[in-house]
């Protein structure tokens, strides 16, 4: 029996990691730091996974919990996930931390590291469906979130064999479980049932979904298949879903019958209230921005981030899986409230 540890799998996209390798038939181990979501409270109580107690900050204390478990797949969710905290923060745990367990997987002769990164490393502008050969990471990357993310790819590439390791980049993942998008999404329209769309897309610009299950078996692809040592994947949903109708899919999941009015502004409108946002949320160090948009969450929903997924298709064919649909998520959603 393969075996594979996840880390961060107390949170949204690690537990779902969970349940995915431990219903392929894998031994699976999952580091938790503090606190532990429904989910993975539920796969413990079946016992289909082992948990280990541990920070990814504290990689010789790690090691020695790791040393004897004979680890084929070492999955690396755990991260600092926010457009808003302190660089230090960011640098401790996206990128330094990225390091020490790369290296330590080297050390315990892991097959294979998977890296969770994000599209954000593109940047922020419009793209028409390039896929990742096309692709560069911005090195003009200013957000701390994206920054660390770019520069432990970079490490990765210049200090592990291609053969260890491998690259997932979700775009923006929801479904059951999540707490940071969608939430986010229903507070604003529960304080204000008014979308306001700014720039020239007028709301028609592609919102990047990742459904957690296609993250789930990017990760499971990225581990397994030999082609995808010393590649990077692009996880999004194979539906073009627009700004628009994110916030309407959402409004009808969680506020339904509440009116949801449209107006379109030009950027420049709310441009000082989403820096003031970021620079005050980033001063007092917080977790998510005091309003939104926050000056990145700006930028994020004025462009067109339409990214290819045909590496991912091709990835699970390989692996005689399929992609999860917009319809089977949102079945799903509608089950989990």
């Amino acid at each position: 029996m393969k075996t594979v540890l996840v880390t961060g799998a107390g949170g949204f996209i690690g537990a779902h990691a969970v349940e995915h390798f431990a219903a392929e038939g894998f031994k699976v181990y999952a580091l938790v730091h503090k606190n532990i979501c429904p989910r993975l409270k539920r796969l413990r109580e079946e016992q289909k996974v082992s948990l280990l107690y541990g920070s990814i900050n504290a990689v010789p204390e790690l090691q020695k919990q790791l040393r004897d478990l004979e680890l084929n797949y070492f999955i690396h969710c755990a991260a600092l996930a926010s457009d808003v905290g302190w660089k230090v923060n960011f640098e401790r745990t996206n990128f330094t931390a990225v390091k020490n367990t790369a290296a330590m997987c080297l050390r315990l002769n892991v097959e294979r590291f998977v890296y969770i990164s994000t599209t954000d490393v593109y940047g922020l502008k419009d793209f028409n469906n390039e896929d990742e050969d096309s692709l560069e990471p911005d090195p003009s990357a200013k957000n701390y979130y994206p920054l660390y993310k770019i520069k432990s790819e970079q490490w990765l590439r210049e200090k592990i064999p291609a053969s260890r390791f491998s690259i997932v980049r979700p775009a923006a993942v929801w479904g059951p479980g999540d707490y940071t998008l969608t939430p986010r999404i229903v507070d604003y329209l529960k304080s204000l049932p008014i979308v306001f769309h700014f720039g020239k897309w007028r709301g028609k610009n592609r919102w990047p979904l990742a459904h957690v299950k296609n993250v789930a078996k990017a990760l499971y692809v990225a581990a397994v298949l030999p082609e995808a040592g010393g590649k990077a994947v692009n996880v999004l949903d194979n539906e073009y879903t627009t700004v628009s109708e994110f916030y309407h899919i959402v409004r009808d999941l969680y506020l339904p019958g509440r009116e949801l009015r449209e107006i379109s502004l030009p950027a420049e409108v709310v441009y000082p209230a989403a820096w003031f946002s970021s620079f005050a949320s980033t001063l007092l160090n917080l977790k998510k921005p005091l309003y939104d948009p926050s000056l990145y969450a700006l930028n994020t929903i004025r462009h067109n981030l339409d990214f290819s997924n045909r590496r991912l298709q091709q990835w699970l064919e390989a692996a005689g899986r399929k992609i999860t649909t917009r319809s089977e998520g949102l079945f799903e959603l509608k089950d989990d409230q």
